[in-house]
């Protein structure tokens, strides 16, 4: 999913600043002729020799890849092309290596998110079996697609009709097996045994993408790279736009609530209530919804039903809030009954297996040592989350700023368009038969007014100057 999310526009834009160039050079190049295997190499010589002499060649056209070779000049160009294939996957190890930047955030969080989760879930395996994992995911799915076939990605740019010549698709090809073999760390043996005078550029090859691939994945956390916290939300006067559709919002949901204890292990984390609402509304159930072109109504209610469940438990007070407690009662107890408060709360503590009395609760008095020895690095933690609520303060008055600005301006707007009601009204005479009707069309106005620009008030005019056009000889606005 995040491999198709990254193939499109944005994606396909990483892509040609990444692979654009030595692509180019690929297709520019009318000289290169990039052939590895021997019998095509074979063929190719027998076929420029007959067209070059006018006779048919003694030699078999049907031959295996060991009696190709054994001719020299298969062999002579076979080491040509070798060579200029080394040249040309070199750009493109260049050009890959070079731009880690370029590489789309998303992408390389995944990447680093993967690579964290691999090694916590096989503590055995190699750094190096790790990587080639993430390789795969990084090269392999993300840009090999867009080396094999450059025009099916906007890699290049080409008119319509038009198709790449099948020499610079076997080129790109050969480029592309190159690339997948280095970053598998996969050598050339059995039925490419004749490539095999490449495996040691593979190695260092190979090299090269293992520190790419770690760059790839130093990449800071969302909160960091977006700038975000718990209030940013709060004081976003824009709402964001994503685009999804339905099916990518049920696997969502649904991978949501298969790794709830991983994404949240704290049961008081308000994701755990979020996706209890999720799981009862039902609507991450594909089997559930409605057939006959209703999935989108079920959704909608769905999402309503959602947002009255939230809105009732916001209109609650939290319980924690409830159970805070003041802690001056502590210090009103007298030194009795505060040895016997501490005796009772390092029993509860035993019983929850945290402490032991038989160390003489060195556990606790560890942590209190820790918790003295980083009170430094609390004070500078509490520092930022202040600094972070003055912003978030800063924020929400500039938003009730912008709010109260928006009501002075639809109130100064309704009470405008009442006054200019009012002066048609004085200066001009309605017949009996529909001054009845007229006063019922403002009453109707005055009930069901909403802000300029919705369907709703659009229609109630129209109403209004219909009649008037009828009966009055009004022009409409």
């Amino acid at each position: 999913m995040v491999v198709s999310f990254y193939r499109n526009a944005r994606g396909q834009n990483a892509l040609r600043q990444i692979l654009g160039g030595p692509v180019q050079e690929v297709l520019h190049d009318k000289t290169l002729n990039i052939r590895t295997n021997p019998v095509d190499i074979y063929k190719a010589w027998i076929n420029q020799t007959e067209s070059q002499s006018g006779q048919k060649s003694k030699l078999p056209y049907e031959v295996s890849p060991e009696q190709a070779l054994s001719h020299p000049e298969v062999q002579r160009r076979l080491d040509i092309s070798i060579r200029n294939l080394l040249v040309m996957t070199d750009k493109f190890v260049s050009a890959i290596t070079s731009s880690v930047d370029k590489i789309p955030y998303g992408m390389r969080y995944v990447a680093k998110i993967l690579r964290t989760s691999l090694a916590e879930k096989f503590p055995m395996a190699s750094a190096e079996e790790i990587d080639k994992i993430v390789g795969n995911l990084l090269y392999y799915r993300f840009m090999n697609p867009a080396v094999v076939a450059p025009d099916g990605f906007d890699i290049v740019d080409i008119s319509a009709g038009v198709t790449l010549h099948p020499d610079h698709r076997r080129n790109l090809g050969s480029v592309a097996k190159v690339l997948q073999h280095a970053a598998a760390r996969k050598a050339f043996d059995g039925e490419n045994v004749h490539l095999c005078g490449v495996n040691r550029y593979l190695e260092d090859t190979h090299d090269k993408f293992r520190r790419f691939i770690s760059a790839a994945c130093c990449v800071p956390e969302p909160e960091e790279r977006f700038n975000v916290d718990e209030y940013s939300e709060m004081v976003a006067v824009a709402k964001p736009i994503i685009y999804i559709s339905v099916g990518e919002l049920v696997n969502t949901h649904k991978l949501l609530l298969e790794h709830q204890d991983s994404i949240a292990p704290h049961h008081g984390d308000p994701l755990h209530e979020l996706l209890e609402d999720l799981d009862d509304s039902g609507a991450h159930h594909p089997s559930r919804q409605p057939e006959g072109g209703y999935g989108g109504v079920f959704l909608e209610a769905s999402h309503d039903h959602l947002l009255r469940r939230r809105a009732l438990r916001d209109a609650q007070t939290p319980a924690k809030l409830q159970r805070n407690r003041s802690l001056a009662a502590n210090s009103r107890l007298s030194l009795e009954e505060k040895k016997r408060k501490i005796i009772r709360n390092l029993r509860r503590l035993e019983s929850l297996g945290l402490v032991d009395s038989a160390h003489q609760y060195q556990e606790l008095i560890d942590e209190l040592a820790k918790d003295i020895r980083n009170q430094r690095r609390y004070r500078q933690h509490r520092k930022g989350e202040l600094l972070k609520l003055r912003q978030t303060l800063q924020g929400l008055n500039a938003k009730t700023l912008f709010y109260e600005e928006q009501i002075d301006y639809y109130n100064q707007y309704i009470k405008t368009c009442l006054d200019n009601l009012a002066v048609s009204n004085k200066y001009v005479s309605l017949p009996k038969k529909f001054k009845k009707k007229y006063l019922n069309y403002l009453a109707v106005v005055s009930l069901f007014w909403v802000l300029p620009g919705e369907r709703g008030a659009v229609g109630i005019w129209r109403g209004v100057f219909t009649e008037c056009q009828t009966h009055l000889g009004w022009k409409s606005p």
